[in-house]
């Protein structure tokens, strides 16, 4: 398929206009106009774009991108190998960040739901970032992190009371420890995120709500692979997800 075709078509299914982010949604670095390969991945390190070439793909679809907020826009070190080498090979980059975190059915949470058997009753919050949503039966909180663990293959930080039973849940993928106060306010059992900050253990001890923070990667593997096979069903398009390791 035509690239153009490709951008406008994940543009408009993501809504990417929806947003106000960190970056630029979409198209960030030009390739081949015809796309018959696509690899997905988390993140457009170097290692990922080597792993792409190596696997023949034409276009290269992450979750992190470049050319982040405040960050310095010169092309100079890493940030210069990583394009020169996208345009040394013809392969464009396509990144989607928030819009691929809160879509209803390929996004991070909605993907994250299905792994963790999760039933999605709304999307709440700024931007409707945060997922809500129950567990068919009630376990605690030792059982529901471990359960985690196994289903992510990364063992989650707890904090909070083992011992207590937990159903209602709210999560949102990466780094989304600061909505633990929105959290709060819906008065969830445990909010689950990525990451953990220091005041973060603070709300959890204080409101009684536990947090898991299951890791960045690992919870973000889900909705940029789920749009690649989405592209490939609907465009026939090869698609191939590579997971880089990542320990965050």
């Amino acid at each position: 398929m035509e690239l153009k075709q490709l951008t406008n078509y994940t543009r408009q299914i993501l809504q990417i206009e929806r947003f106000s982010d960190y970056c630029p949604n979409g198209l960030q670095v030009e390739g081949r106009p015809i796309v018959t390969k696509v690899v997905t991945g988390v993140t457009a390190s170097m290692e990922l774009l080597e792993a792409a070439k190596e696997a023949g793909a034409d276009a290269v679809i992450v979750h992190h991108g470049y050319f982040w907020k405040n960050e310095d826009a010169c092309l100079v070190g890493l940030k210069r190998n990583r394009i020169k080498f996208l345009l040394d090979n013809e392969m464009s980059l396509l990144a989607y960040h928030l819009p691929l975190d809160a879509h209803s059915e390929l996004g991070n949470n909605a993907q994250l739901g299905k792994v963790l058997g999760l039933n999605v009753e709304a999307y709440v919050g700024k931007q409707s970032l945060i997922a809500q949503g129950i567990l068919e039966k009630p376990r605690n909180l030792a059982q529901f992190s471990e359960y985690i663990g196994n289903q992510l293959r990364r063992v989650p930080l707890v904090i909070g009371d083992l011992n207590r039973s937990v159903r209602r849940i709210a999560w949102c993928t990466g780094g989304a420890q600061g909505y633990m106060l929105d959290a709060i306010e819906l008065g969830v059992d445990v909010f689950i995120s990525g990451e953990i900050s220091e005041q973060t253990v603070h709300l959890a001890r204080e409101s009684g709500i536990a947090y898991i923070a299951a890791g960045h990667h690992a919870t973000e593997r889900y909705g940029v692979k789920a749009l690649g096979e989405h592209l490939a069903d609907q465009f026939g398009l090869l698609h191939e997800f590579i997971d880089i390791d990542n320990p965050v």
